[in-house]
């Protein structure tokens, strides 16, 4: 864009809505900023957003200047007030140098200016090659011809549109109004004061924007805008730069491209751009998606048809793209030229484009560079004029059918030859593959500086040529620009010359044709697949919104760019919708939104995704203002990604669909039939506009419009069902019928047998669970039991004697009156197997009635069709109710075949949810505080998943099964999916939420039940409460030997539910919180300066009389829960031994007597995470010198002695006295202590707690009526235990306190001198007391500050006297170390020695061992030996026989052949002999 103007400018309209262009009742102006180049222009000036569309506008609109007179004339005015655009001048890509704007006034002197001359033709060609250097240019010139091609079916060099033509034609200067008002076929005018309103799309719908007539120019006086050949037009000129106030809203991601995304067709027409990148390995589906898309060509097999085909136009696929017709058929039949241009508009238009490849910096891809110029110029494009070019047509074969054989002469029929029978396996001939080219048209085949290489040394080289295809590119160059269409350029060379000379008679009627048009236009080239994908990188197609009938538009714009978004999601075409505008929540522009995709259908879903966003705007406070910096820091570009979304879980699935762009792009998502929730997330920088199309039903937007959807059955799922119940009504209504039953039959069964079942026991299984369906499918419809005949109708009609028996047994039977010998007697045995057999006899005399039931003619099968038709006419009433009832059965209660069906997705699919909201009252800053806080209850097992509304950010939600005091797991802070089963005291639901640095005035939270059956009604109370009563208890934290925080103790009058929460100061500190009873470990959890135990119960205490009662058994559950519903594992003990430990300490205190609970809360840090520095050290001392004065002043007040004590043991004294007096006293002062007695407000508390100090804030959260049940107060039961001790010592001693009080003083004066002397910085201020290690009350001197110093590491306790640690006894136990170390010695070289002593025995024994191995060797050699000889001998006998026989046997065939010697035949004839008396008998 360019910089904004420093003048005043008008609030225009702007507002966001659908595409329609709908008059909006009052227009909201928004800023945004702007950098432009104009002269006194401000830089960063703001100006409003281009307004959408409104034809009242336009007609209402005043075309002079601002301060000037209204004037329509056309022509030069004498001093006009020029119209100045207030967004100033618009930026020109980088390629083309501006050095002067000038008005049409001032260089146009020959004519008046003129918007068009010519609505014919145009041509934007010759007068513009000193523009065709930038691609923008290129692109722009480009598309506006395809446009006039696709619309108006031809260019000029075809034929010339008349005005009269129908409403589907398409004019460029239709988009510029001027003096004119806004109609179809209107024609602008020139306006004098230089304004006008440009129409074109963008963000969504159609814009108005405004140009003024400056226009740029270079040094060498040239336009740097396009014209066409009469320098009075100005409508390109116009148009262009309107275009480019649109492209420059673009940052290409590609460093050196002046576009990236940007699409003139879209600006133009509002069609929806699809890019598909094209490769290789994908070529049979780029073919198969052009050939059904784009025409194919027709072949003329003859010239009687070639003329015929004149008489029609070309025959269209079924998504057909017009104005593709051969320009020969119009020059051979020009009366029949104007039906070309009166077919039907194109439903998508597609185009190819190719980018210049060296603009990549990438090395890799200089062979491609290479590959792809040289088959570019091969087809007449040029890798310099990177440009879309229109795919025309398609075709698979020659252009010319090839002619026939010659025909054979009569004489050679007069005695045919016998075909020769061949005795080999005949070869298979190969099948015939046509070779496939695809038609592009384009304004710039043949046209540039480089000529078409046309020489033989050049087509040799391309190993794809043949020498054909050199002859044709030879007659290339000859035929010149207009004669290019015709040609055949690919490498299947099925041109032959008497087609090439056909062709050359067509080319004078088609010179003809172009004489008489004086601009150039579109030309074809047909282009071969192989070398499609080598050429171009991407294909482009064009949708038209409009034949999609159903949409979903949502745009979001930043808050300085507009305040509202609109969304239309519509079942209707565009054009019959109204638009709805609903404003948008306030978002950020960094944040991502996510919308939601339903859709439910039988058959597969194409679902169109456009997708705009916009990433830069002029001088916008988030981008760069400069031109530079357009270069040097693009932005980031808009980001669209669709993934598979299922509300029953957290796992994130792949993306199906990814769009990134800095303008429009879109693609197709594919989705198989069924049920699908698809999740768009979508972001941008500046703005962003969503648009989905699909002719198959949608739902689409937030979860609000979207979840309602997926409590309903999916159409397979209704589908599978009617299909079912319409085969076992076609069963039912043939069920008297002989020759119709058994395919009936096997109509059910492929209905309701899932496919891929196994044939044994699953699908034995299936057909019991599908009797059952229908028997309780036909129950249910008559909400009654069945009578016998129905039930035996049932049991006919499923061929299950024993369905329906089970409810047959619930029926009583009719009373009859037993004798009286058989009653309270037992049966014999034989009596047992009689009833058997009777038993036996009836059941198989039912299944013979069922089986003749079953067959068609008889009585029983009559009947029973009878009964079987009467229930069925009640079940078609309401055929699809029982329909699913039936099905949801089978999958209730068949869940191993249920899977097998391919509507099971959907049902697992298939959500409900329930919501439960609370209203949030005020909190101030820097508050935790509870939200929600119900228990559920679940009556059977389910999947849930919980998902929290809030406004809110900082709100977690908990989970806890009070049966076994778990949490559930979360995932990111949320609760992840879980099947709730039923238990005894349900789930509690707790949500906490941490307001931050402002204060929270209230809302709406929601807690939102999501699972894949009906949720539970309700909680445990009817309306959820929000209000909650908080104990708030804060303290400085002080630090002791155990590293405890806080303990307080919690005493209850009723069971009491309540959540414990701890916050410290230091967030990183490790802290542990944790419920003691009877200091036992019964809940804990661990954190990170915040922890929380979301659930815990405080039972209250047994009576005496019901401790061992019937309540044990419900005793040991009720502990369970008390465990702890804090389920986080703690760092010292796992739940699991918490538990094991809690149920041991229930069971003993159930087994001695009344149960008794003494629960108290402790805080502790872990790992020594709460370091405290030096600066702390002066304070915390101050904190503990407080709590001094504060046990003083407890004391002081009071009584010195108890009442009891001096009347029983004033004489004796005895120490069995006083122990039974202390007892009694200790537990009147506990009854003390639970009376509210006014104890006196500490300092501490008194005074206002320093943040900047270490502290830490306690939380007791309970229900509001709650409050007075629980009560909650600092654990001081040790320091109260000490207390008592000490008055019952000054009871039974009276002045024991004051000399133990000196005794300390005197032994601390005894050892201050000493200490000093050895360099000590003073005595020890804070000395322990022997007997209760609590710190004396001995004030150190003011002038000295010393560092309390622990003396218990050098006190010895076991001594009867206490004695300092000094150099003696430093000594002395320095020489009882050194004794220590000398015996270790000794006994560590004795060991040594011993184990030297082991090693050489274990060597020896090694040794030995190996000698036993070796000896055990050789003999095992040795009898190996014997063996062997033992076993050849009995071999060699056993075969010895064998040999012998077989020697006989040789020896006996051997002398045969070799019996020349005569002493043989001799012993032969006795063997003659027998053989002739034989034959003689």
């Amino acid at each position: 864009m360019s910089k904004a103007s420093s003048k005043k400018k008008e609030s225009s309209s702007s507002r966001v809505a659908s595409s329609q262009g709908q008059a909006s009742a009052k227009d909201v102006s928004s800023g945004v900023g702007s950098a432009s180049e104009g002269p006194a222009e401000a830089k960063g000036g703001l100006f409003p957003v281009w307004p959408e569309w409104s034809e009242a506008e336009v007609n209402a609109e005043k075309w002079d200047g601002s301060r000037g007179p209204k004037d329509a004339k056309t022509g030069k005015s004498p001093c006009p007030q020029f119209f100045e655009d207030p967004e100033g001048k618009i930026e020109l890509p980088q390629s083309l140098s501006i050095h002067s704007w000038r008005r049409p006034v001032e260089f146009i002197q020959e004519k008046a200016p003129i918007m068009v001359e010519n609505e014919l033709t145009f041509d934007l060609l010759s007068a513009n090659k000193h523009l065709l250097c930038s691609e923008l240019v290129r692109w722009i010139i480009s598309e506006i011809y395809i446009l006039w091609k696709v619309f108006n079916g031809t260019t000029s060099k075809d034929k010339q549109v008349s005005p009269e033509a129908g409403s589907q034609t398409w004019r460029p200067w239709e988009h510029i109004y001027s003096l004119c008002k806004a109609a179809k076929g209107h024609v602008p005018l020139y306006n004098p004061y230089g304004k006008y309103v440009v129409r074109l799309f963008w963000m969504g719908c159609w814009r108005k924007i405004t140009v003024d007539d400056f226009l740029p120019f270079d040094e060498g006086n040239n336009l740097l805008l396009p014209a066409t050949t009469v320098r009075a037009e100005l409508w390109p000129a116009l148009l262009t730069k309107a275009i480019i106030k649109l492209a420059n809203t673009e940052v290409g991601q590609q460093q050196g491209r002046e576009l990236g995304d940007f699409s003139v067709m879209h600006a133009l027409t509002g069609w929806i751009p699809e890019h598909v990148p094209l490769q290789a390995r994908y070529l049979d589906k780029v073919w198969d998606f052009l050939k059904e898309t784009a025409p194919r060509f027709q072949q003329a097999h003859s010239s009687e048809e070639r003329l015929s085909s004149c008489s029609s136009a070309e025959e269209w696929s079924s998504r057909p793209v017009e104005g593709k017709n051969e320009s020969s058929a119009a020059s051979k039949c020009p009366e029949k030229a104007k039906g070309y241009a009166e077919l039907q508009m194109p439903q998508m238009v597609i185009c190819a484009s190719y980018q210049p490849l060296h603009l990549l910096e990438k090395t890799s891809l200089l062979g491609q560079m290479s590959d792809a110029s040289e088959k570019l110029r091969h087809y007449g494009l040029f890798q310099l004029y990177s440009h879309p070019v229109l795919v025309t047509r398609t075709r698979a074969g020659p252009l010319v059918v090839p002619p026939g054989p010659p025909p054979v002469p009569r004489w050679k029929l007069v005695r045919p030859r016998k075909e020769r029978v061949t005795t080999d396996e005949q070869k298979e001939i190969p099948s015939e593959k046509h070779d496939q080219f695809i038609e592009v048209s384009s304004p710039f085949v043949n046209y540039g500086p480089i000529v078409v290489p046309t020489s033989p040394e050049l087509d040799q080289r391309l190993a794809s040529l043949t020498e054909h295809e050199g002859a044709e590119s030879q007659g290339l160059a000859g035929r010149g620009v207009g004669a290019i269409r015709p040609l055949d350029p690919g490498p299947a060379g099925e041109v032959t010359k008497d087609n090439k000379k056909n062709e050359e008679k067509s080319s004078s009627g088609e010179r003809a044709t172009e004489s008489c048009s004086t601009v150039p236009g579109s030309q074809e080239v047909w282009i071969h697949l192989d070398h499609f994908t080598t050429c171009f990188q991407t294909l482009l197609v064009f949708h038209k919104p409009n034949i999609y009938s159903n949409h979903y538009r949502k745009s979001y714009f930043k808050s300085s760019i507009a305040p509202t978004s609109a969304v239309t999601n519509s079942a209707a075409p565009p054009k019959q919708q109204a638009s709805l505008t609903t404003p948008g929540p306030t978002q950020v522009g960094d944040e991502k939104s996510c919308h939601f995709l339903f859709v439910d259908s039988l058959m597969p879903t194409d679902v169109l995704v456009s997708f705009s966003s916009l990433v830069h705007w002029g001088g916008a406070p988030d981008e760069p203002s400069s031109s530079a910096g357009k270069d040097s820091c693009s932005p980031r570009l808009g980001l669209l990604v669709a993934r598979p979304f299922s509300w029953k879980s957290l796992k994130s699935q792949l993306p199906v669909l990814h769009i990134q762009t800095a303008s429009t792009k879109a693609a197709v998502l594919s989705l198989p039939p069924g049920h699908h929730v698809v999740c768009f997330s979508s972001w941008a920088p500046l703005a962003y506009h969503i648009h989905l199309c699909s002719m198959t039903p949608f739902v689409c937007g937030n979860e609000e419009v979207v979840m309602p959807h997926l409590s309903k059955d999916s159409l397979r799922f209704i589908d599978q069902a009617m299909v079912i119940l319409n085969a076992l009504g076609r069963v039912v209504n043939v069920f008297s019928e002989k020759n119709e039953l058994p395919s009936a039959m096997k109509e059910l069964d492929s209905a309701h047998i899932p496919p891929w079942l196994d044939t044994g026991g699953a699908r034995w299984e299936h057909f019991k669970v599908f009797n059952m369906a229908v028997f309780h499918m036909v129950t249910a419809m008559l909400e009654r039991r069945l009578t016998a005949e129905e039930v035996f109708a049932v049991q006919a009609l499923l061929t299950d004697p024993y369905i329906g028996t089970d409810a047959q047994e619930h029926i009583s039977p009719p009373r009859v009156e037993v004798p009286q010998q058989w009653k309270d007697r037992e049966p014999t045995e034989k009596e047992v197997w009689a009833t058997r057999v009777l038993q036996a006899g009836w059941k198989g005399l039912h299944v013979r009635k069922i089986i003749r039931a079953r067959k068609p003619g008889t009585v029983e099968n009559s009947r029973a069709s009878k009964t079987l038709q009467e229930i069925w006419s009640l079940v078609e009433s309401g055929a699809q109710k029982h329909a699913l009832f039936l099905l949801r059965y089978i999958f209730s209660h068949g869940e191993r075949s249920a899977v097998l069906y391919p509507c099971y997705e959907d049902v697992e699919s298939r959500i409900f949810f329930r919501d439960y909201s609370v209203m949030l009252p005020s909190q101030p800053s820097n508050t935790w505080f509870l939200i929600f806080r119900e228990v559920l209850f679940v009556s059977n097992e389910m999947l849930l998943v919980p998902k929290v509304y809030s406004p809110i950010p900082a709100c977690i939600l908990h989970v806890i099964d009070n049966d076994t005091g778990e949490e559930l797991p979360r995932v990111f802070e949320r609760v992840e999916p879980h099947i709730y089963k039923p238990n005894q005291k349900g789930y509690t639901f707790l949500a906490e939420a941490q307001s931050g640095d402002t204060p929270i005035s209230g809302g709406k939270w929601t807690l939102r039940l999501i699972g894949s059956c009906d949720p539970p009604s309700s909680f445990s109370r009817d309306t959820p409460v929000c209000n909650f009563a908080t104990k708030e208890f804060k303290g400085y934290y002080i630090p002791d030997n155990k590293n405890i925080i806080c303990r307080f103790s919690v005493k209850v009058t009723e069971d009491h539910m309540a959540t414990i929460q701890i916050q410290t100061s230091k967030q990183d500190a490790y802290v542990k919180l944790v419920v003691l009873d009877h200091e036992v470990e019964v809940a804990s959890s661990s954190g990170k300066g915040f922890v929380i135990i979301p659930v815990f119960w405080f039972l209250l205490d047994e009576q005496p009389e019901a401790a061992l009662g019937p309540r044990m058994e419900g005793q040991s559950d009720r502990t369970v829960t008390q465990k702890g519903v804090q389920l986080t594992e703690s760092p010292q003990e796992t739940a699991e031994e918490v538990t094991s430990s809690l149920v041991s300490t229930t069971t003993d205190q159930l087994t001695t007597g009344p149960l008794s609970h003494k629960y108290i809360i402790q805080a502790e840090v872990l790992h020594k995470s709460w370091p405290l520095d030096e600066s702390h050290a002066a304070f915390i001392q101050t904190l503990r010198d407080l709590e001094k004065n504060e046990i003083k002043a407890e004391k002081q007040e009071d009584p010195a002695t108890p009442t009891g004590t001096d009347k029983q043991g004033s004489e004796g004294r005895n120490s069995a006295a006083v122990k039974s007096t202390r007892k009694a006293k200790e537990k009147e002062k506990e009854k003390e202590k639970e009376k509210p007695a006014a104890k006196p407000t500490s300092k501490l508390e008194m005074q206002g707690l320093d943040t900047s100090r270490p502290h830490w804030t306690l939380r007791f959260v309970s229900d509001q009526s709650d409050t007075d049940s629980a009560e909650v107060k600092k654990d001081t039961e040790r320091a109260d235990e000490i207390r008592a001790m000490k008055q019952a010592w000054e009871a039974a001693e009276p002045g024991r306190s004051v000399k133990a009080m000196q005794a300390r003083l005197q032994f601390i004066s005894k050892h201050l001198d000493k200490a000093r002397a050895e360099g000590t910085q003073g005595s020890p201020d804070v000395p322990l007391s022997p007997l209760s290690g609590e710190v004396a009350q001995v004030e150190p001197p003011q002038s000295i500050i010393h560092i309390p110093m622990d003396f218990t590491p050098f006190i010895r306790r076991r001594l009867e006297e206490l004695r300092l640690k000094d150099d003696s006894i430093a000594e002395e136990q320095k020489r009882a170390k050194a004794e220590q170390i000398q015996s270790f010695r000794l006994i560590r070289d004795t060991i040594l020695e011993h184990r030297k002593q082991e090693e050489k025995s274990r060597k020896a024994l090694m040794k030995k061992q190996l000698e036993i191995y070796e000896e055990m060797q050789v003999l095992l050699d040795e009898q190996r030996k014997k063996i062997l000889q033992l076993r050849e001998r009995h071999r060699s006998q056993v075969q010895e026989p064998e040999h012998r026989r077989k020697e006989l046997k040789v020896d006996k065939e051997v002398p045969r052949p070799a019996e020349p010697p005569r002493a043989k035949p001799v012993a032969a004839e006795p063997a003659k002999a027998p053989k002739s008396s034989g034959k003689k008998k």
